[in-house]
């Protein structure tokens, strides 16, 4: 005699609803994410285009965001991405230093500067930064890039 057990082990032919969520997709979404935040950040960060020299040394962490001094291939000289006179660079430089100066680890100032610029241009730049008083200065270089 039969007592009605379903194939499965259970009695009824009905089995209960699944209460699990699948997550692959979800996961697939934020790995496509994840590639497209990865590639387009990088390009975001500098508005400047300038030829950077290369170096073997690693990418800072970013706690906040950084203070930029450019110098182009023609020795013109940017503060972020704004054109500033080489004779106005230390006025503004103080005045930043001085709007920034509450920040617990002080502010931060990135110099970047083409390749085929005259050592002296790029020293004089520094020079200037850290008489306005910026005591945590980098050079920018371009990391992991083999020599041209």
């Amino acid at each position: 005699m039969a007592m009605g057990i379903a194939p499965g082990g259970r009695r009824g032919g009905k089995a209960p609803p699944m209460s699990e969520i699948n997550v692959t997709p979800l996961v697939d979404v934020m790995l496509v994410l994840l590639i497209i935040f990865m590639v387009t950040a990088p390009l975001l960060v500098s508005g400047v285009p300038i030829d950077l020299p290369d170096s073997k040394a690693g990418a800072l962490k970013q706690d906040n965001t950084p203070i930029q001094v450019s110098l182009n291939a023609e020795g013109e000289i940017y503060i972020d991405e704004q054109l500033v006179p080489a004779e106005e660079l230390a006025a503004k430089l103080a005045a930043i230093s001085e709007a920034r100066a509450g920040e617990a680890e002080g502010p931060r100032i990135y110099v970047r500067a083409d390749r085929r610029l005259d050592f002296g241009n790029v020293m004089r730049v520094m020079g200037e930064v850290n008489a306005a008083g910026f005591k945590k200065v980098a050079l920018v270089s371009e990391a992991g890039a083999e020599d041209r």
